[in-house]
């Protein structure tokens, strides 16, 4: 852009001095008012090259394709389907990475489930409080009720494979609950903290998922039959 700016500036300036040159000489001979006329054709013809070239914007990358750095960490939940493996989005979503991970880590979402499966859209986790077929113990029960902010992206999308942190109208009421996308939710974006993706088992484990049979309970798809999360446990990071 510096290139065309001082290019277009000499341009310009070299015009003016040639139109003035043929104004204010008026003896000056017809051949070589033609040929100055034909050069300015040609610096004119330029300039609007020149102008095309500086108007062309570098492709910019799509914001819904962008993908963070994913978390040292992997966590599998082993489902009555299949295993499912997450990675987190720790520098997009800090404190809902730490709080998901700190239940992960605790095995609190063992025997838990999803409790909402609507094909094209989210298999969605119960909260740990109510989901879970083993009682939490104190320390499990404190940590399921703490909320987290809302920590809701400008940039990246409610796509199919994301993790989006559940709430209620608050949007910083996040607490266990939350929703493996099955599908583009443009009407999600900027309201709900995405804070993962799923890495592994999005198109075993997660189509299967998507199969079963459901029922509807009001705004709900639910699946007719149980889909558990059988244990959890987590690969690499400090606590390999």
């Amino acid at each position: 852009y510096t290139v065309f700016t001082h290019t277009l500036g000499f341009l310009l300036t070299f015009h003016a001095r040639i139109c003035t040159d043929e104004t204010g000489h008026t003896d000056a001979m017809a051949s070589s008012s033609s040929s100055r006329r034909g050069l300015v054709a040609h610096v004119v013809t330029l300039l609007c090259f020149l102008s095309t070239i500086a108007c062309i914007q570098p492709a910019r990358a799509d914001a819904s394709t962008t993908t963070p750095r994913l978390g040292d960490e992997r966590f599998v939940l082993q489902t009555s389907f299949g295993d499912i493996t997450l990675a987190l989005y720790e520098d997009v979503a800090p404190a809902t990475t730490a709080h998901v991970k700190e239940m992960l880590t605790s095995g609190m979402y063992a025997t838990n489930h999803f409790f909402r499966v609507d094909a094209g859209f989210v298999a969605q986790i119960a909260d740990v409080k109510s989901g879970r077929r083993v009682a939490l113990n104190e320390a499990q029960r404190q940590l399921a009720e703490r909320t987290v902010p809302g920590e809701f992206s400008e940039t990246l999308k409610h796509e199919r494979g994301r993790l989006s942190m559940a709430r209620y109208d608050d949007p910083n009421s996040g607490t266990s609950s939350f929703s493996v996308m099955l599908g583009k939710a443009p009407h999600l974006d900027g309201k709900y903290a995405i804070f993962g993706e799923v890495v592994d088992g999005m198109e075993t484990t997660m189509r299967k998922i998507e199969r079963v049979e459901t029922t509807k309970s009001g705004i709900f798809v639910m699946p007719v039959d149980r889909v558990e999360i059988e244990a959890t446990y987590v690969i690499g990071g400090a606590s390999s």
